[in-house]
């Protein structure tokens, strides 16, 4: 089955977090933002059509205070962005929890999940700007930066 790719983002109204990471942006890092958006990324890999489409408003968003994407997400041209994901050997919560969901919706289903977090900083941001948001935004002893296209499969293969 295919690596299907989806975004879900809080309606600007619910956004609370995007606000939050706005504010301190301008406060801990004195960066002038116009604005932040905070985006959650999940690829999913084993699951059919109905499943994914059923998963798609139950499970990875809330329709009433989310917007998804299917595959990209709109960005302006002032926008830059960047992806925040688990480690490797990292406990994923998100995933995990989405996994366990979808089993409810087809017991059968042998669902992969991997998540990431996608940030959209609006504004005239320097290079040096953005270098210093993302070092703000990820812990290095659990989480990396993953800006890597959408993988072709998420099973992990070990020597």
């Amino acid at each position: 089955m295919k690596t299907r790719r989806i975004y879900v983002e809080k309606k600007t109204p619910y956004a609370v977090k995007a606000k939050e990471l706005k504010e301190d942006i301008e406060s801990y890092l004195g960066i002038k933002v116009d604005g932040v958006r905070e985006l959650i990324r999940y690829d999913v890999e084993g699951i059919d059509d109905s499943v994914y489409a059923t998963a798609t408003k139950m499970i990875f968003s809330e329709p009433p205070v989310d917007d998804y994407y299917e595959e990209e997400y709109p960005i302006a041209a002032d926008e830059k962005a960047f992806s925040v994901e688990a480690l490797p050997g990292q406990f994923d919560q998100r995933a995990d929890s989405a996994e366990q969901c979808i089993g409810f919706i087809d017991a059968d289903a042998k669902p992969i999940v991997k998540s990431a977090i996608t940030y959209v900083i609006k504004g005239n941001v320097s290079d040096e700007d953005m270098d210093r948001i993302k070092a703000y935004c990820v812990n290095p002893v659990d989480s990396r930066i993953n800006d890597a296209p959408k993988p072709e499969t998420l099973v992990t293969e070990y020597d």
